[in-house]
């Protein structure tokens, strides 16, 4: 028997606990490690935020997925691993061993260097404590419509544009009256990652929409200021608002940088075409938390979803002795980004379509049949 171990309920586990109990193996013993019951599908989190989608509808329940299947899910918090033992190590002292071990827990958003954000900025991921602060927010303003709401959200990528879209949209359907919208971005376009097309078409929405665009804007510091926050740029700008909301680039999590597992400077895990740790060969990683040395992929859903398969496969088949199959990602991928109001903006390489309802019901017929794979999941 070997034991296989999951770390994260990201969206490749996710469709890997899945295959496994469709075609379930006899020799593994299986354990999903992961901090909360329910994960978050991100291809549908905007269009929870800006009221679309319950929940229900935009989470899976690793519970059940677990019981599919027949794995042993372990709701912790890994603060660290032990190579010399093959041991996960997780919070209150639980220890879990591996001769297997899987790695899919996303990333978070890099902000350690600003003074104050860690303290006072509102994360993008971890999505759990995003959604309670957003909860909380909406709480507030049906209480008090009237006052004036100002948010700010820094990291002007298609993350931050779809949040700042999304929460407008919901707040706008709340009759917020007095609201105020900033967006940063550090270089002098948003979404610099995106075709031209993409960046010119996104910019107009946005300020058609009244968001306060700052581009070409380093925030140095977030800080107190009697009831509000105060935000601070490298060229004397200076905001208030009520909530600052991060989402700059992707980073890893502190525990994956010191496990000792061959890194980038970011700290990502190194993997090969197997999606295989360069360093430790009985460890595979996927998803946001993998960068793999052949090809330069962005920090996207869509290849976390497309990995889902293929480490399956690889980790079936370290398991029965046999050789491994290397993963090619495809070069150009379809990429749908909602506008908050029931229209979506497709890009695939070079070709934009501006935003459109019927993108956007395409977009939602794409993640709801994800979805259902998890939801109608076989009696076993």
């Amino acid at each position: 028997m070997k034991n296989l171990v999951l770390i994260g309920g990201g969206h490749s586990h996710a469709i890997v606990l899945r295959l496994f109990g469709k075609n379930p193996l006899p020799d593994i013993n299986l354990t999903l490690i992961t901090p909360d019951q329910y994960t978050p599908y991100s291809g549908m989190l905007p269009g929870h935020i800006a009221g679309f989608y319950k929940y229900i509808e935009c989470h899976i329940d690793l519970q059940n997925l677990c019981k599919f299947a027949k794995a042993k899910l372990l709701l912790n918090q890994v603060i660290g691993l032990d190579l010399q033992n093959n041991q996960v190590l997780c919070a209150n002292g639980f220890v879990v061993d591996f001769d297997l071990l899987s790695i899919d827990i996303g990333s978070v958003p890099t902000k350690l260097s600003v003074s104050g954000a860690a303290e006072y900025a509102i994360g993008a991921k971890p999505v759990k404590q995003l959604l309670e602060h957003w909860y909380k927010l909406q709480e507030n303003v049906i209480i008090n419509p009237q006052k004036l709401l100002s948010i700010s959200i820094v990291g002007g990528g298609a993350g931050g544009v779809e949040l700042a879209l999304s929460m407008q949209a919901c707040l706008q359907k709340l009759k917020i009256e007095n609201l105020e919208l900033h967006l940063f971005q550090r270089s002098g376009e948003l979404m610099p990652n995106h075709h031209l097309s993409v960046r010119q078409i996104m910019e107009r929405v946005l300020v058609n929409k009244g968001v306060k665009l700052h581009l070409s804007e380093t925030v140095c510091q977030v800080a107190p200021i009697t009831e509000k926050l105060q935000i601070k740029c490298e060229s004397g700008l200076v905001v208030e608002c009520d909530r600052v909301f991060w989402v700059t680039q992707a980073s890893a999590t502190d525990w994956v940088r010191n496990a000792g597992i061959g890194t980038d400077e970011k700290g990502f895990i190194l993997v090969d075409d197997n999606l295989q740790s360069v360093t430790h060969s009985h460890i595979f990683a996927a998803g946001d938390i993998g960068t793999m040395i052949n090809y330069h992929l962005p920090k996207a859903g869509v290849f976390a979803v497309r990995q889902g398969k293929p480490l399956y496969e690889n980790l079936r088949r370290i398991v029965l002795g046999k050789s491994l199959k290397s993963y090619k990602p495809q070069k150009a991928y379809l990429s749908l980004i909602s506008t908050g109001d029931g229209r979506a903006l497709a890009t695939r390489g070079n070709l934009t379509l501006p935003p459109h309802q019927l993108l956007w019901h395409w977009k939602d017929c794409i993640d709801r049949r994800f979805m259902a794979q998890f939801q109608n999941l076989p009696k076993t």
